[in-house]
C-alpha cells in the first residue's frame, strides 16, 4: 500500500494532507523518511512526528443460515455453540439470538461495540419469519396475532401484550410474520397462547439483510451496503426470537 493511502486508511488525515506530511519530512517508515512513492508492508512501522500510525482493523460482518440444533452462544464449552460451528479465524459474536430449535438468518461480527449497542437498544426494525403450526390457521388466529397477544414476560415477571405486527397466511398451516419486537421465544409463545404449537420457525430477514439462497449451515460476508445499513441502525435494533 502506498504511504499516503496507509496514513489515510488509519484515519489520521486525508491523502492530500498525508502528501504534505511526507513532503515536510514528518513521516518515517521503519525509522527512515518516506517519499511520496514509498510503499508500506504489513509489518512496517510508520510514524508521523514520532507517533506510530496503524491502519484501522477491518471488522468481520457475516450472515449465517443457522441450522436447527446450533446454540447462539459464545461459550465454547456448550456443545453445538455457534462460534465453533462457523469456525471463523476472527473472534466473532452473534448479534442477538435465534432459538436452538429454530433456523435461519443470524448476523455475527467481530465488532463488539456494534453488538453491545444493538443489544442495549430498543426494538424498532423488522424481522421476518416463516412459520408452520400444528393445525389449520383461522382468520381469528391471524387477527389476534396481528393485533397483539397477552403473554407472560419472565424478565419483568408480569403479563404483557405484544406489539402489533404484520402476518400473512401462506397455506393452511403456514404463515409469514414480521415483528418489530424481540421478546424471548416470542412467536412460539404467542402461538401457544392462542392454542397453537409451532412446528418450524425460520428467520428470513432482518431489516435490509435477507437470507437469500444460503442453505442451512452456509454463511457469507455482508456487502458494504449491508454493513453500512447495519451500523447506522445500531442504536435502534435488537435481534432475537
Amino acid at each position: 500500500m502506498r504511504i499516503n493511502n496507509y496514513i489515510s486508511a488509519s484515519g489520521f488525515c486525508s491523502r492530500r494532507e498525508a502528501d504534505a506530511l511526507i513532503l515536510g519530512k514528518r513521516v518515517k517508515i521503519n525509522g527512515r523518511y518516506a517519499d511520496l512513492g514509498s510503499k508500506v508492508a504489513e509489518k512496517d512501522r510508520v510514524e508521523v512526528d514520532g507517533k506510530r500510525i496503524e491502519t484501522k482493523k477491518k471488522h468481520v460482518y457475516i450472515v449465517l443460515n443457522k441450522p436447527i440444533g446450533i446454540t447462539c452462544t459464545t461459550e465454547r464449552h456448550v456443545k453445538g455453540n455457534i462460534v465453533d460451528f462457523v469456525g471463523h479465524k476472527e473472534r466473532i459474536f452473534p448479534i442477538g439470538r435465534l432459538d436452538k430449535d429454530s433456523e435461519g438468518l443470524i448476523i455475527l461480527t467481530s465488532d463488539g461495540s456494534v453488538v453491545n449497542e444493538i443489544l442495549r437498544a430498543e426494538n424498532s426494525h423488522d424481522k421476518e419469519y416463516h412459520v408452520s403450526v400444528d393445525k389449520k390457521i383461522t382468520p381469528e388466529f391471524l387477527e389476534k396475532m396481528a393485533s397483539g397477544v397477552k403473554i407472560f414476560n419472565p424478565v419483568k415477571e408480569r403479563h404483557e401484550v405484544t406489539k402489533p405486527c404484520k402476518i400473512l397466511a401462506m397455506g393452511d398451516k403456514t404463515f409469514t410474520i414480521i415483528l418489530s419486537q424481540g421478546l424471548n421465544r416470542q412467536i412460539r409463545r404467542m402461538a401457544e397462547a392462542l392454542g397453537y404449537h409451532v412446528i418450524s420457525l425460520k428467520r428470513t430477514r432482518i431489516m435490509h439483510i435477507k437470507l437469500g439462497k444460503l442453505k442451512p449451515g452456509q454463511w457469507r460476508d455482508l456487502s458494504p451496503a449491508e454493513v453500512g445499513g447495519l451500523t447506522k441502525a445500531k442504536t435502534n435494533e435488537s435481534f432475537s426470537n
